[in-house]
């Protein structure tokens, strides 16, 4: 492959992420499709639908994913979630710091640029901060923090860290054949508990069961089949166009908002360029903007009270550390992993819950305090 045909399928990743990332900003603004609201609406008023929602997205996101490994278009083993240590603890952790913060913050990663793109000024603040908060634990005290307390812990599993591998080396299987036996059982299982719900059977709640896991099994097409190179001409090695660890990658939003951060503090730097990371996040605010405004739904917001201000600050602080050391947010995990069978990814999903629900209890307690 020639330099310029390298630059010109650069491009054609590049607006492919951000076409694929806008169409999850319409869907979730279109749809309300947040994760943080999902476990509130079951918490608060006992309503699975957005929970079903979630659901029916992993589970479409398994099927697709498994299919597309099946068929050759893409090596899981090439996945920025494949591995053979399983950092668990860093996972659990780093997840209930997520899940608690996206409480405080009215929101995980994804929600926050899909209210920005529908005029939230809170949700800019929390942008900035949990971008800092997130560049800080992947470089800065943060990450030195990390390294020597819970990344410390793992547990070495020499067939990897993801179910279809696990599975077919105790059985002897082809992972590819076990991988879509497993995504057909558990996607499919969480397929049809959505589908079973009588409220859940409506437009919006399939447009977001289905459009989201869709968009997921898009992003890793993207990235996996259409930016992959099999030797990049001048490193004679395998690339994958447009990412930024080199391997194959999917929707994630927590350090993408560092990178996006460092983007724009560096711009004049000819080193730092456009990757899947930061396009995504423009490609999720414009989507959700272009919706906002088409369906006159765009409102200008700001902070209610200090208090308000406090604990959106200290939301995005914990959502910036928490998702670096979880390797991943409620989209990161809880969607582009998740679809993957990993373990790490479903054990960060545990911990996001935890966290979440710790956080709606505290903020219960405060509630009644002031009564």
């Amino acid at each position: 492959m020639q330099a310029n045909e390298l630059s010109a399928l650069s491009q054609q990743v590049l607006w492919a992420v951000f076409i694929v990332s806008a169409l999850f900003g319409v869907i979730a603004q279109k749809t309300h499709f947040c994760t943080m609201g999902a476990i509130s609406d079951v918490v608060n008023m006992g309503d699975w639908n957005r929970l079903r929602q979630w659901a029916m997205a992993v589970g479409v996101g398994m099927i697709g994913f498994a299919s597309m490994v099946w068929l050759g278009w893409i090596d899981p083993g090439k996945s920025i979630y494949a591995g053979t240590r399983w950092i668990w603890l860093s996972a659990l952790v780093g997840g209930a710091f997520f899940g608690f913060g996206m409480v405080l913050a009215s929101g995980c990663g994804s929600k926050t640029l899909v209210r920005i793109g529908g005029g939230n000024l809170k949700a800019l603040v929390v942008f900035f901060v949990m971008g800092f908060a997130a560049f800080a634990t992947l470089k800065g005290i943060t990450a030195v923090l990390r390294v020597a307390t819970v990344d410390r812990v793992a547990v070495e599993i020499k067939s990897g860290t993801q179910l279809p591998g696990m599975v077919a080396s105790v059985l002897g299987l082809d992972a590819r054949i076990a991988g879509l036996v497993l995504a057909g059982l558990i996607g499919g299982a969480l397929i049809v508990w959505a589908l079973a719900g009588r409220d859940f059977r409506k437009a919006d709640n399939l447009l977001a069961g289905f459009g989201i896991g869709a968009v997921v099994v898009a992003m890793w097409w993207v990235s996996g089949r259409l930016g992959y190179v099999a030797e990049h001409p001048e490193t004679l090695q395998e690339a994958f166009l447009g990412t930024t660890t080199g391997r194959m990658e999917a929707l994630t939003f927590t350090a993408p908002m560092a990178y996006t951060l460092d983007w724009f503090v560096f711009f004049s730097d000819k080193s730092k360029v456009l990757t899947l990371a930061v396009v995504s996040v423009f490609g999720v605010v414009a989507g959700s903007a272009l919706w906002a405004l088409l369906s006159r739904s765009f409102r200008w917001e700001g902070f209610a009270s200090t208090e308000d201000l406090a604990n959106h600050l200290v939301g995005a602080t914990l959502m910036g550390i928490g998702g670096v050391t979880a390797m991943g947010c409620t989209v990161g995990q809880g969607l582009s992993g998740m679809s993957t069978l990993s373990i790490t990814s479903m054990v960060a999903v545990l911990g996001i819950a935890a966290g979440a629900v710790a956080a709606f209890r505290y903020q219960m307690w405060r509630l009644e305090r002031t009564l």
